[in-house]
């Protein structure tokens, strides 16, 4: 008889926001992370793991930049410090920024935590567009999480997938084994996406079909699910079919569609498993919620969000995180694990600090 033994056994939250250069002071995020006593997660437990991903931050210079995390990082760490996150790390290309926050007890199992980034706009003169990431060993997998903002407009639908290549081209890590994103046993990637549905049809009538919820039909108009059927980009990803009404273009503070663009599901996550790739070793990323959030009006995107339930199992054989860590990264890597009391005070602190201003 087989007998399964779970390596790692954890909620996974993402979360992709188009903040259309808006400040976070006024916004009550509680509903958004899941701390309003609702989850998605099993039990109704809180995450393991947020990682969050925002587009069109501003990068005006303001006072809050002299704690070097940007305003959007406080806000989600004065929500999050209450409950012992940590902040695990950041990284930010212009307008394109991502986060990770985890739960305290997770740390010492995260090694080897890199960042990376790559400007698409103009050719990848200019940092508009492109990506930033965060990849790490976690419970000894590898995993990347790629937060990415590409080409706007209809009509530049080509240059959506030259972002694409381009990102997974030039993303490249120091990690043993996992030099590129897709090396990973895991693979997370979200954003503003910006794909628009193919064809001709008027913006009044999509939203006549939004408003009759004909969402599946709508969606075998998407660009993105035709490119990933072609295998032009994206074609090693999987989605969950969106079942939301598409996250682009609202009228600001409002739930209504503004009718100079086109509605469009603009806003994606979608995600990789390499299931089993090691002997005796079972992968697994269970998407348990697929949502938009449209009580948030801030900019002109609803923000999306999902979670995934992240497990390591074995059979017939226990394996420690450091056992799997060597065999999947190499005896030979050195691991980088985040200093957890410098992290936890500096998300506290500037936590308070934010609330003070």
């Amino acid at each position: 008889m087989v007998t399964a033994t779970a390596i790692a056994d954890l909620c996974i939250f993402l979360l992709t926001w188009n903040v259309g250069t808006h400040s976070p002071r006024n916004q009550d995020l509680n509903s958004l992370l899941s701390l309003n006593g609702t989850t998605t997660c099993p039990d109704n437990q809180l995450p393991d793991i947020y990682v969050i991903g925002f587009q069109e931050v501003s990068t005006t210079p303001q006072v809050l930049k002299i704690f070097h995390d940007d305003p959007w990082v406080l806000k989600i760490a004065d929500s999050l410090h209450k409950q012992q996150f940590v902040k695990v790390d950041s990284k930010q290309l212009q307008g394109i920024l991502i986060t990770m926050f985890a739960q305290h007890k997770h740390i010492p199992h995260m090694k080897e935590i890199e960042t990376e980034a790559t400007r698409t706009g103009l050719g990848g003169l200019w940092g508009n567009k492109g990506a930033v990431s965060i990849r790490l060993s976690l419970y000894g997998t590898g995993v990347a999480f790629v937060c990415s903002h590409l080409a706007a407009h209809d009509e530049k639908l080509k240059e959506r997938i030259e972002d694409y290549h381009q990102i997974v081209d030039n993303h490249k890590y120091n990690a043993q084994g996992y030099r590129r994103i897709f090396d990973h046993d895991f693979v997370f990637w979200f954003g503003d996406l910006n794909f628009r549905l193919s064809g001709d049809m008027s913006a009044w009538d999509i939203r006549t079909d939004v408003d009759n919820q004909r969402y599946a039909e709508l969606l075998k108009l998407d660009q993105l699910n035709l490119l990933r059927e072609k295998g032009n980009a994206f074609s090693l990803l999987e989605e969950q079919l969106p079942n939301f009404a598409p996250t682009f273009k609202f009228e600001e503070g409002t739930n209504d569609y503004n009718l100079k663009r086109r509605p469009a599901w603009c806003d994606r996550i979608l995600h990789r498993v390499q299931s089993n790739i090691y002997p005796g070793i079972t992968l697994s990323a269970n998407q348990l919620s697929y949502q938009s959030h449209m009580d948030y009006s801030l900019s002109d995107h609803k923000p999306v969000s999902a979670t995934f339930n992240y497990k390591v199992e074995t059979a017939n054989r226990t394996y420690t995180d450091e056992e799997l860590h060597e065999m999947t990264h190499g005896s030979a890597s050195s691991p980088a694990t985040p200093n957890v009391s410098l992290t936890f005070a500096f998300v506290v602190l500037v936590a308070v600090s934010y609330t003070q201003l």
